[in-house]
């Protein structure tokens, strides 16, 4: 159980930690924009239905696919690599464009969850944010992860993210919730820091 404090400090590491993301990104998003819209047309920053504390919210992220993509998922649902869950991946889905793949492998596509950081949604560490079809699909033992506050990274992301088997990721998000604290939030992301420079294929 997380006491106040630690829910003070979790506060504070995330609300400036998120700032300082952005503020550290922000030189370099006019030209992620650009590389975006000059390869494929749509929008550079999509919004993306995801599950935190209970709720559908909207999640923010530089687009990596081709527009429209999610209209193409049940196309290709004979090709998801996932048989273990309700998860869907494909290794090398064809609705991801060349800038995306780059922004994915370091995993910049992501960075602007980190506003969702700064409207309460998310947390910098938490359990990974689901869709809600895939949400559903959690075994009863796992339904508590559902009340959570999502992270942008977290035990699971930094530990095989979606390479990782459908249970043992819940177990890994599971575990991080009933041990959750200050020291163990700033040991992944620093993890997260280390994963993303000096293997951003761990991600």
């Amino acid at each position: 159980m997380v006491n106040n404090r630690e829910k003070i400090y979790k506060q504070i590491m995330d609300i400036s930690g998120a700032f300082l993301g952005l503020l550290i990104l922000a030189p370099f998003v006019p030209f992620i924009v650009l590389a975006i819209k000059l390869e494929s047309p749509g929008p550079a920053i999509i919004k993306l239905e995801r599950v935190s504390q209970g709720r559908i919210i909207k999640v923010y992220k530089f687009r990596s696919m081709i527009k429209d993509a999610q209209k193409l998922k049940p196309t290709l649902a004979s090709l998801n690599e996932r048989r273990d869950g309700s998860f869907f991946k494909i290794k090398n889905d064809p609705r991801v464009t060349k800038v995306g793949r780059l922004l994915r492998k370091f995993r910049l596509d992501e960075f602007p969850q980190l506003i969702n950081v700064l409207k309460g949604e998310l947390s910098l560490v938490g359990p990974r944010p689901h869709e809600p079809g895939e949400v559903a699909a959690y075994p009863p033992e796992f339904k508590t992860l559902i009340f959570a506050k999502a992270g942008v990274t977290g035990l699971s992301q930094t530990n095989g993210a979606s390479s990782l088997p459908f249970l043992k990721e819940l177990i890994m998000d599971s575990y991080y919730l009933k041990n959750q604290s200050f020291w163990l939030d700033l040991k992944i992301i620093v993890k997260t820091i280390l994963v993303l420079f000096f293997d951003p294929t761990a991600v």
